[in-house]
C-alpha cells in the first residue's frame, strides 16, 4: 500500500537582475549573493493515506504541477521533504521521456523501465498496453508523427499497465478525447477500489468529486483549503468568480458541511425554501413529487440587470440540472436598491433516492464570471425517498413503458 507524506515543502527559484549577476555568482560563490528567491510553493504539508484518493486543484500558476514534480522526485525542493512508500506511477507532462525518433513500442520499453518494470514484464504486458492505447499500427511508427491525443493514450497505457501502489496524474488527461477520458477514469476508479493511492490534478469538477475522497486547494503556492471535494470545489468556484468588492464566506451547517457564499452583495437571497403542493416547507420529497422552489431576492444597490440561476446537485456535488432566467428570457432590467423579487420555480422531483442540494446564483447575465452579486452553495438541502415507485437504480426517475410480446 502506498502513502505520501509532505512536510513543510517549499520551492523557490533564483532571480537575478541581469545575466552578469548570475555569472559573477558562479565565479565567486562565497561572495555576497546576487540573487533573490522567488517562492512558487511555500510551507505545504499534507498526508495521503493508503488507498485514499486526493485531488489537487487551483488556478493556473498556483503551483500544482510544481508540487507533483517535487513529490515524484523530478525536481528538488528548496525546503521541507517528501516521504513515499510503495511503487509510484506518474503521468505528469505529455509524452515526457518519449524520444520522437523511436517508435511507440520502443518508447514503451524505455518508459516502462523508468517506472520500475523489467524488460521481461514489459514484453509480457505489451499486448495489454497496445490494446488499451488503441493506436493501431502507429505503435510501430516514430512518436514524432503522433498527435497529442495519441501520445496521451500511449503514455497513460504504459503508466497504468500494472497497478501501482501510488498513481499520480497531472492535467495531461484533459488532452485525450472524451472516449479515452472515460476509459482512463474508469481504470483510475478500478485502481482506487483495489487499494491504489491516487493523487490527481484536474480542473474537471466532476472527476474530482466522483473519484476523490478529499481535495486540496492551492492558491499563491500555499494550501488555501482542504476537505471534502464538494466543499473545496465550491470554494474554488467562488474564488474564480472573485472580483473587486467581492467576498467569500464559509458558513458551517448543522450537518457538518460548509456552505460557501460569495459575491459583491449588490443583490442577495433573503429567503429560500422547497415547498410541496399543500404549501408546506419540506426537507423530504417523494420520487416524482411536484415541488416548488421559492426564492426571495433583495436588491441592495442599483444594478443594470438581475438574473437568478439555480442548480440541483447530488450528494457528490454533481449538477443534476441547472438553468437561469437569462436562458428563459426573464431578465429583470435596472432593478433599484430596496426592491424585492419573489421567484417561484415548479418542477417534479424526478430524482433517485438520496440526498440533494440546491445552489443559487444572482448574476447580471448567463454567467457568474462578469458580475457575481451572490453565489450560494447548499442553499437548500433535501432528501428523496421512494414511497410509491417500483425499485430502480441511479439518480434519475424516468418512468419507462415496457412491452413484452411472446413470439
Amino acid at each position: 500500500m502506498g502513502t505520501i507524506r509532505v512536510s513543510n515543502l517549499g520551492k523557490a527559484y533564483r532571480q537575478y537582475d541581469s545575466r552578469w549577476g548570475r555569472l559573477a555568482e558562479w565565479f565567486s560563490p562565497s561572495s555576497k549573493p546576487r540573487h533573490r528567491l522567488k517562492w512558487v510553493l511555500h510551507d505545504i504539508s499534507f498526508e495521503v493515506s493508503p488507498g485514499e484518493a486526493v485531488g489537487i486543484i487551483g488556478i493556473n500558476g498556483a503551483g500544482k504541477s510544481t508540487l507533483l514534480k517535487l513529490i515524484t522526485g523530478t525536481s528538488k525542493p528548496t525546503a521541507g521533504d517528501v516521504q513515499i512508500t510503495g511503487r509510484v506511477a506518474a503521468l505528469l507532462e505529455l509524452g515526457m521521456g518519449f524520444h520522437p525518433d523511436f517508435t511507440g513500442r520502443q518508447n514503451a520499453h524505455m518508459a516502462g523501465q523508468l517506472i520500475g518494470l523489467t524488460a521481461q514484464e514489459i514484453t509480457r504486458l505489451m499486448p495489454k498496453i497496445e490494446a488499451f492505447a488503441e493506436i493501431g499500427e502507429y505503435i510501430d511508427m516514430p512518436v514524432r508523427v503522433y498527435s497529442s491525443g495519441m501520445q496521451m493514450r500511449l503514455a497513460f497505457s504504459i503508466a497504468t499497465c500494472k497497478r501501482p501502489d501510488i498513481l499520480i496524474v497531472d492535467e495531461a488527461l484533459s488532452v485525450g478525447d472524451a472516449y479515452f477520458q472515460h476509459k482512463s477514469f474508469n481504470r483510475i476508479r478500478d485502481f482506487g477500489r483495489q487499494g491504489t493511492t491516487l493523487l490527481i490534478v484536474s480542473h474537471d469538477k466532476a472527476a474530482i468529486q466522483s473519484i476523490c475522497d478529499r481535495a486540496i486547494l492551492l492558491k499563491d503556492g500555499q494550501v488555501a483549503m482542504q476537505g471534502e471535494p464538494e466543499t473545496v470545489m465550491d470554494y474554488y468556484n467562488a474564488l474564480i468568480a472573485d472580483i473587486e468588492n467581492s467576498n467569500v464566506k464559509q458558513i458551517p451547517l448543522d450537518d457538518g458541511r460548509v456552505q460557501i457564499v460569495s459575491g459583491t452583495g449588490e443583490a442577495v437571497v433573503s429567503d429560500i425554501g422547497l415547498y410541496n403542493a399543500a404549501g408546506d416547507k419540506i426537507e423530504v420529497v417523494r420520487v416524482g413529487e411536484p415541488v416548488e422552489l421559492r426564492v426571495a431576492v433583495t436588491v441592495k444597490r442599483e444594478i443594470e440587470s438581475l438574473v437568478l440561476g439555480y442548480g440541483i446537485k447530488d450528494r457528490l456535488g454533481q449538477v443534476m440540472y441547472g438553468t437561469n432566467t437569462w436562458h428563459t428570457d426573464q431578465v429583470i432590467t435596472a432593478p433599484r436598491a430596496g426592491e424585492k423579487y419573489h421567484f417561484s420555480i415548479s418542477f417534479p422531483a424526478n430524482y433517485g433516492v438520496g440526498s440533494y442540494s440546491i445552489q443559487t446564483a444572482l448574476v447580471d447575465r448567463d454567467t457568474h464570471l462578469t458580475s457575481n452579486y451572490e453565489w450560494r452553495d447548499l442553499a437548500v438541502v433535501f432528501s428523496v425517498v421512494n414511497v410509491d415507485k417500483f425499485q430502480f437504480a441511479g439518480s434519475l426517475w424516468n418512468e419507462p413503458v415496457i412491452r413484452i410480446e411472446k413470439q
